[in-house]
């Protein structure tokens, strides 16, 4: 009997409240959003703290999974990037801005889903979201996560 694996039981339970396809591409694109606008408001702190919170997320995604580590780790470093090309003074106001906007999207998917958002009954569910989205990529490109 094959082993069943951690990443494959929390992203089962995870789908279990993204089964619509309208709340799913709500978060298609609101989950890498809120990602980088929390990013965002992590580097307009100091820099610093939006490496180091990247660095600990993946250190938790490399214990689930290391091809999505490798993905969340691309993903965080464009981000990062791109955070690093912005113009300082827009980072904060910026990220606050969208990171509202689309945590109001999600909220929009879950009622149009009926069903509330998963990290309400376990908050691992806000680093699982990301890896949600990612697996639609990884199994479009047929790659094993």
């Amino acid at each position: 009997m094959p082993q069943h694996r951690t990443i494959d039981t929390l992203l089962a339970k995870y789908s279990e409240s993204h089964l619509n396809h309208t709340n799913e591409l709500i978060h298609f694109v609101c989950v890498p959003v809120i990602v980088f606008t929390l990013l965002g408001m992590l580097w307009a702190l100091h820099p610093l703290v939006a490496l180091g919170l990247a660095a600990a997320s993946m250190l938790y995604y490399f214990r689930l999974s290391k091809p999505f580590a490798v993905g969340m780790l691309l993903m965080a470093a464009l981000m990062l990037a791109i955070l690093a090309a912005l113009p300082p003074q827009t980072v904060l106001p910026l990220s606050i801005a969208i990171f509202v906007l689309a945590w109001i999207g999600q909220f929009i998917g879950h009622k149009i889903e009926g069903k509330k958002p998963s990290f309400f009954e376990d908050l691992r569910f806000l680093l699982i979201g990301p890896l949600f989205v990612l697996s639609f990529l990884y199994r479009r490109l047929h790659l094993a996560y």
